[in-house]
């Protein structure tokens, strides 16, 4: 089964074409959202868009696995990563 899925380019496309700006400018538009988005996970902080989701950080504690080439036994250390929790309107879909 083959899910389709929106790049950056046809993001940005949709976005001018749905806003009446050049690509351009949503091109700028896009990256500034992501800038903005990654600057404030950065720093800790969550970014939430009300009925679309939130950006926030997580700590994943460090544990052990099992590297599947080798089975062999590693240590896997701990790490920060970004988690997004859905909103009320994409619940929906």
């Amino acid at each position: 089964m083959y899910i389709n899925s929106m790049n950056k380019t046809e993001l940005v496309n949709s976005i001018a074409e749905k806003t009446g700006i050049t690509k351009i400018k949503a091109k700028n538009v896009t990256d500034a959202f992501i800038e903005t988005v990654i600057e404030s996970l950065k720093k800790g902080d969550k970014v939430t868009l009300v009925g679309f989701g939130t950006f926030s950080v997580i700590e994943r504690n460090p544990r052990n696995g099992v590297n599947p080439r080798t089975g062999k036994k590693i240590y896997i250390p701990g790490k920060k990563v970004a988690k997004f929790k859905i909103g009320a309107e994409l619940t929906k879909l």
